[in-house]
Order: structure tokens, then sequence, then C-alpha cells
């Protein structure tokens, strides 16, 4: 026996007191509580795991995002435990999520009011929505870029935002492909059809063919509100439609829009379009519409929440969750091309 090996070879009587304590030993570890122990292997069995060992999720991945978040430091803290109706709700917005079923967020861009300091996401940014960190996959908005670099973004999120000299990246949720893009064109070579960023876009969306493909970035290239379709993301729309992606989140315009699909050009397509949905509600301030695009099916100012879409393996659900004491919502389904 591996018990007590010095006391076995010194004490006259070791053997037959080791032997004795080793069979108790071995009678505790046989007679465990028959029921937790059978909960448990079943609960390890049935629990999926990846390739490097973490639980994968046992159901289909929900996703919240919205962006054009936090008021500074100066003027968003004091509101934090006592916000005022009309601006500054970064606080209320991030509890639709906190204690919901997502797995993952995505704040699309102007995180951080006015210029995206450091300081500023620390001490406003961080005591909202730095709470979903853990889960956060961002991208950079206009705001950022007004500090140099949008430096005070990147080394606030640090990896989770990308390469730096970039702010584009991709990742996998289950059986979706997510593709996060900078909408801050003078920052990375621009965004036409032969930028870096469009140029490695493409072969992103080739590397993954046959996956329901989510993209997200800070301005639209449809919206009804005071920044309207902005024709710089034309090139995004156009890779994304070739490839047959699915959905568009975008924020900036400080409202709710739902977009039917359509494909580049304003042109309605059922079929293989893409739906977008703006969403810059994340609790900064509110925005009014101006002229009604093409195809804009929902749209609603004058609140803050946050779109929720549950991405399932050949369709998605959205749902559009207000704060409290505001009476709107919206949800739909749609398929995968």
């Amino acid at each position: 026996m591996w018990i007590f090996p010095e006391f076995k070879r010194f004490h006259p009587l070791g053997n037959r007191i080791t032997t004795a304590v080793a069979t108790v030993l071995l009678l505790i570890s046989c007679t465990p509580n028959k029921t937790v122990t059978e909960s448990s292997q079943k609960a390890i069995a049935s629990t999926p795991t990846t390739p490097s060992g973490a639980i994968a999720p046992t159901s289909d991945p929900v996703i919240a995002a919205a962006g054009d978040i936090s008021c500074n430091a100066a003027s968003g803290t004091a509101q934090h435990n006592n916000p005022r109706a009309d601006t500054c709700q970064m606080r209320a917005t991030s509890d639709l999520i906190l204690n919901s079923q997502v797995t993952a967020v995505l704040p699309l861009g102007d995180e951080q009011y006015d210029n995206g300091a450091l300081a500023d996401f620390q001490q406003s940014y961080d005591l909202t929505w730095g709470r979903l960190n853990s889960i956060a996959h961002p991208v950079p908005g206009n705001h950022e870029y007004h500090t140099s670099g949008a430096s005070g973004y990147f080394r606030y999120f640090g990896a989770i935002a990308g390469d730096p000299a970039k702010g584009y990246y991709s990742y996998d949720l289950v059986s979706w492909h997510l593709v996060a893009l900078n909408s801050t064109c003078s920052a990375v070579g621009g965004c036409g059809a032969n930028s870096p960023q469009v140029r490695w876009l493409k072969a992103d969306l080739a590397a993954h063919p046959s996956q329901c493909t989510l993209a997200y970035w800070h301005q639209p290239r449809f919206s009804s509100g005071p920044h309207g379709s902005d024709r710089a993301y034309d090139a995004f729309w156009q890779a994304l439609y070739a490839a047959g992606a699915e959905v568009v989140l975008n924020g900036h315009d400080h409202t709710y829009e739902r977009f039917a699909p359509q494909a580049p050009g304003s042109r309605a397509d059922a079929a293989h379009g893409i739906r977008e949905f703006v969403v810059g509600t994340g609790g900064r301030s509110v925005y009014s519409f101006t002229s009604t695009q093409p195809n804009s099916e929902v749209r609603k100012t004058g609140i803050y929440g946050v779109l929720k879409l549950t991405l399932h393996p050949d369709s998605y659900d959205w749902e559009f969750s207000a704060i409290p004491g505001t009476p709107f919502t919206d949800s739909g389904h749609d398929s995968c091309h």
C-alpha cells in the first residue's frame, strides 16, 4: 500500500494498521451518495466540449447588440445610478443584457463619448457595459478615432478589439460566422473594393462558404436617420451580398430601424438580400428620422435598448428590447440563404 510508507516501515504493527486504514478509506470512497454520483456522471457525459476542452454552448447562441453607448465621464458617471430620461442610459441598456442568457455582446461603435479617451472608458463605459467585457466583440466608431489612432479604445479593450492597425476581425459562434469591420475608412487604408480591408473581407468570406453570416460595423450603408445612407460602405455590401450573408448590424444614427432584405443599390431582394438593423440605441442620446429610405420596414426613435438575435443553424430570430418604461418591441424570424 502507498499509505504511510514510513509508518509501515518503522512501526512494528505498521502493516496491520495501514491495511485497516486503507480498507476504511476504500469503503468510504466506494459508497458515495448514489443519486449525486449518477447525476454528475450523466451531466459530464452529456456536456459537449470544444477541441480545447472548454464547454461548448448547449443551445443556439444569443447575441445582443447596440451602439452609441456611454456619455463621457464628466456627464455620464453622475447618471449611472440616477439617469436622465433624455440621455446617458448606458446602465439601463447594459442591465437588459447583464442577467440574460446571452452568448456574445456586440458593441457597435461609439462605445465612449465624446473622444474615446481611455480615462472616459475607465470611468464611464467600464461601470456599465464594461460589466459585459468577458463576452464582448466590439467595433470602433468615429468617436473612438477622435483620440489619435483610437488608442483609448484599443488600450481599453485590448486583444478582443483585434489588431490596432486594423480594427477588423472575424470569429465563429457555433454554426454562424461573424465579421467585425472598421468603418473609419481613413484609418485603415480606405473601404473601397481594392482596399486592404475589403480584400481581407472577401478572402475571409470565401473561407467560410457554407456558414450563415452576420457582419457589423458602426456607420450604416442604409439609414433613414440624420446621417443617412452612406455609399462609402457599398464595397462591404457588395462583398457580403456576393457571399450570401444574412444580416448586417450598425449604429451611428441614434435610432432603431429594420430594413427588409436588399441587394446593393437599395433593390429589394427577399431571396438573396441582406437584412440590416440600425441599433444606435445604446444609451448616449436619441435622434429623429429625416427621409425614409427604400425597404425600411420598422422605424422607432426616442428609445434606448438592445437588439437580441438567436442564431439557429439555418435561421435566426430577432427581438428588440427597450429599457423599462418604453412600450416598444420588434421581433421576427428569417432563414439563412
